[in-house]
């Protein structure tokens, strides 16, 4: 899959593929995962652009605060919380 969008997003993006199914991390972790620690609020722009969603899997990642925070797929948070339901990951 060739990936379209900017440097960061795709960098966002690829980090987002290696997040394994059941689990989720944080904005902030994906953040500090792409080596960029000050980055959370960029992370979930990039999340909420991501094209690809569910194949990259933006609804593994969630707010500090353990909120679910946005989806930008088709069906919105309450898609992003079936997801994570049908992936076994307490909410």
């Amino acid at each position: 899959m060739i990936l379209k969008g900017t440097k960061f997003q795709i960098k966002v993006w690829k980090f987002l593929k290696t997040i394994p199914k059941g689990k989720v991390k944080t904005y902030k972790q994906v953040a500090i995962g792409i080596k960029n620690p000050k980055s959370a609020r960029a992370v979930a722009n990039a999340c909420a652009k991501n094209p690809y969603a569910p194949k990259i899997p933006c609804h593994r990642v969630i707010r500090s605060d353990g909120d679910l925070g946005g989806y930008s797929g088709r069906g919105g948070v309450k898609q992003k919380l079936k997801l994570l339901k049908s992936e076994k990951v307490a909410i």
